[in-house]
């Protein structure tokens, strides 16, 4: 599905990306995890051509994405949705007008048509009742950010959908029904799902597989259950460790 293949990318005298090599299977949740400034977002950046990398290059269902022209790379972002951190909502559109803005401007449905699947998308992340369609950003909870966020990211019926720390800023019961929503909805959509994160219980609960990348290459991949308790890896046995003291001391403070 998805073939990143010897990647390597710098800005300037920092290398970011040295020699990445991942494969992410169709129709599975691959997460990767590993610690700031390692190179996650720039790997999702390639992953949907918004950079070129230096030397390597990233296949997607057979599509060099490197070689895409302007043209074809507008038509070849069709097929993935986003879950912005935060949600990246639109503060001057409603709630409807978000989840439905992909579908203004890249489809011919006429409006009535985008109104029932703005419905039917809200539905599918518990927002289909109580007016939610009308309210604007600022009225809404995190948590409830996070949903329109998913909401619009599936609008378009996407074959990929990318999660960017879909669980930061929440408490661990929101972050427990966001994790239940995005394996509901990418398994009823029967989507590829890739999920950058620094929770270590997301990423066990979400994951099929997990990559970690450490110092631009990726130290290890396997199962949740691979990367959580059978690792023998110094660098992925702390980071996995480091992750879950975070959280449990995240969720005593807020019982606090």
């Amino acid at each position: 599905m998805i073939y990143c293949e010897e990647l390597y990318k710098s800005f300037g005298s920092k290398k970011v990306l040295q020699g990445i090599n991942l494969h992410i299977p169709k129709g599975e949740s691959t997460v990767i995890i590993g610690g700031s400034g390692s190179g996650k977002s720039v790997l999702i950046k390639h992953i949907i051509g918004l950079l070129k990398p230096d030397s390597g290059r990233v296949v997607v269902d057979g599509q060099v994405v490197g070689d895409l022209d302007e043209d074809d790379l507008n038509e070849f972002r069709k097929k993935f949705g986003m879950l912005f951190q935060g949600g990246a909502l639109f503060d001057s559109l409603t709630v409807g007008e978000n989840v439905g803005f992909a579908l203004k401007e890249h489809t011919t449905m006429a409006d009535a048509q985008v109104g029932s699947r703005v419905r039917e998308c809200l539905d599918m992340v518990g927002l289909g009742n109580g007016g939610v369609e009308s309210l604007m950003p600022s009225e809404l909870s995190g948590g409830m950010k996070k949903r329109v966020g998913l909401a619009r990211a599936i609008a378009m019926n996407p074959q990929i959908i990318l999660f960017d720390e879909p669980t930061t800023g929440l408490d661990p019961v929101m972050a427990d029904v966001i994790n239940d929503l995005i394996i509901k909805t990418t398994k009823a959509l029967k989507v590829t799902s890739v999920t950058i994160t620094h929770d270590m219980v997301s990423a066990n609960r979400i994951a099929d597989k997990i990559a970690m990348i450490y110092e631009g290459k990726i130290v290890a991949f396997g199962t949740p259950d691979e990367i959580m308790f059978q690792q023998t890896d110094p660098v992925v046995k702390e980071f996995v460790e480091i992750g879950r003291i975070i959280r449990q001391t995240e969720a005593v403070q807020r019982r606090a």
